[in-house]
């Protein structure tokens, strides 16, 4: 299958990787931005916001859905640059494509996300680069936003749990935000699992951040399961009192998010923060 120029959610330039099992599409006039992965012909299992697909320009930040690239700790001056612009892509082979959108003009920063299919399998190597492009040193995070279809719902180990052991030195960080309520009925604070449901009416926000040692957070949307992998570094400084996932919910989606250690970055430098995805089907459970 080779790599095809496809319209899309209003969109008319987006590109489509497609090795007959699941299907990645990559808008082209934002970003850099995955607004779609799946089965081939089968649901998104990404969110979309149908009022903003086939959007462009502008100075307001724009969710759009799908799958994007921030960097952390959150400042909004920073973080929140609008990715309204169009973004170069290049097709590096039928299963590989680069997007790469126009330098960040407030902040100095230059994002870009390579993404390298397997030819036949549900899975999908997702690398994101951040370079100071700026005059001066700046310490910060790739951080890894990815939307998730509404009505699910996302699982991250509990890492804290080993009921043999007689350490006594704390596990790792549980980190909460202002607006979290952890008596909301979306959570589910379990031995092996922290559960974070989905709820199209909901009114309020939910977040946690983890310092996630095992390096994976997962998605359930009915029989089928997302599932993304990265390397958690033990001892490395992380954002957030020490979170490497985060995880977010309101009444449009649930964010599992994924970041780096914190790094400061020379002038011309650059950090890469590495994701796995993989997509299941035919998954049974409750």
């Amino acid at each position: 299958m080779a790599v095809e120029k496809v319209p899309y959610g209003g969109w008319q330039n987006c590109y489509k990787v497609n090795n007959g099992v699941v299907e990645l599409v990559a808008t082209a006039y934002v970003g850099p931005r995955f607004i779609r992965f799946g089965f081939v012909g089968g649901e998104n299992e990404f969110a979309e916001i149908p009022e903003q697909l086939g959007s462009t320009g502008g100075d307001v930040r724009r969710n759009y859905g799908g799958h994007r690239l921030w960097h952390a700790p959150e400042v909004k001056e920073r973080t929140y640059y609008p990715d309204n612009e169009p973004v170069e892509v290049e097709v590096l082979s039928d299963f590989a494509l680069r997007l790469t959108p126009p330098l960040e003009r407030t902040t100095g920063i230059q994002k870009a996300i390579l993404v390298e299919m397997s030819p036949n399998e549900a899975y999908v190597k997702v690398t994101h680069f951040l370079t100071n492009r700026s005059l001066w040193a700046i310490e910060f995070t790739p951080w890894a936003l990815t939307m998730m279809a509404k009505g699910r719902r996302a699982i991250v180990p509990n890492a804290a749990i080993h009921p043999a052991s007689r350490k006594v030195l704390p596990a790792c960080p549980l980190v909460l935000w202002h607006y979290t309520d952890m008596s909301d009925p979306r959570w589910h604070w379990g031995k092996k699992y922290i559960v974070l449901c989905q709820d199209p009416n909901a009114t309020l926000p939910q977040k946690i951040g983890i310092g996630n040692l095992h390096g994976w957070v997962a998605y359930v949307n009915g029989d089928r399961v997302f599932i993304k992998r990265y390397k958690h570094i033990e001892g490395a400084t992380y954002p957030d009192f020490g979170s490497s996932t985060e995880l977010f919910t309101n009444a449009i989606t649930v964010e599992v998010e994924t970041l780096g250690p914190l790094t400061r970055l020379e002038p011309g430098e650059t950090v890469t923060h590495v994701e796995h995805w993989f997509l299941f089907k035919g998954i049974k459970g409750r």
